[in-house]
């Protein structure tokens, strides 16, 4: 089993009817955890990669009416290097 994580930051907080449309995504199997962090304004979903795959899991969710803004990298961006001072 190999475990992935996807990050979806939505624009309006889902409604009753699509957080309990979430939960029943739960019980798609390969779905292992939904976690809706509502200060940060994100979903974060763990699945089983060797059973689904991240259009899927997409498609998934959009399904229950819930509204994503954007997929956020759980990368970080590689830091800016340095500039280069020429030698006197």
């Amino acid at each position: 089993m190999t475990t992935v994580d996807i990050v979806y930051r939505y624009a309006t907080p889902p409604t009753e009817q699509v957080a309990l449309a979430l939960s029943s995504v739960r019980d798609v199997y390969g779905i292992r955890r939904l976690s809706l962090d509502r200060a940060a304004g994100t979903l974060l979903v763990e699945f089983d990669a060797t059973r689904l795959n991240a259009a899927v899991v997409t498609n998934l969710i959009r399904n229950t009416g819930f509204e994503i803004a954007e997929q956020l990298s759980l990368v970080p961006p590689p830091a800016p290097e340095p500039e280069a001072v020429p030698a006197a």
